[in-house]
């Protein structure tokens, strides 16, 4: 037993240094080389702070809406609705939420909303939406705000991300950054 015992306690005492202290201080080394120095693009305006790599709640018709969150928005505890797309509450969720995507934006087919626009990403922050779920809101918001919908559509790509080294990933809109430069237009 003790030929057992003792190994398993070496081992143990050996990964949590490694795991607490030596990794811990590799990641944060790795990050005091990234922008901000891994704390996030902080991003001032009219006086308010905000995290633009934290997805964050706009449901007013005026912006660019959101997408959801399986977590409210919370960063403190990031995760998704883990309930399969074949779950009846996950199902009546998702359709409540086209429902009033259809309510605030007449005019679109519900064939036309992308999926991004009415569901949750696996961490239920993500800040970014596709250019599709972007501009099927154009016509809601040009006609709420009274901005002609071609400067609303060049807003929408000067504000689209390419995907990295154009090959890894897909375009998105970070939809802070877009609803602040809404805000900004005059």
């Amino acid at each position: 037993m003790k030929s057992h015992i003792f190994p398993a306690i070496r081992l143990t005492l050996i990964c949590l240094i490694f795991f607490v202290g030596v990794y811990v201080a590799i990641v944060y080394g790795f990050a005091q080389f990234s922008p901000n120095k891994g704390r996030g693009e902080i991003i001032t305006q009219n006086g308010k702070t905000y995290y633009s790599n934290i997805g964050q709640l706009f449901n007013e018709d005026k912006y660019f809406y959101s997408r959801p969150s399986a977590v409210n928005y919370d960063a403190s505890g990031s995760g998704g609705s883990n309930k399969s797309t074949t779950n009846p509450e996950y199902l009546k969720l998702v359709q409540a939420r086209i429902d009033t995507l259809l309510v605030h934006n007449p005019g679109i087919d519900k064939a036309e909303i992308p999926s991004d626009i009415v569901t949750a990403s696996g961490s239920g922050l993500d800040p970014n939406i596709s250019v599709q779920a972007a501009e099927i809101q154009v016509k809601r918001i040009s006609k709420i705000r009274g901005i002609a919908e071609d400067k609303l559509q060049a807003l929408i790509a000067s504000n689209t991300e390419k995907p990295f080294l154009g090959l890894f990933g897909t375009e998105k809109i970070n939809v802070l950054k877009l609803n602040l430069a809404l805000d900004n237009l005059k």
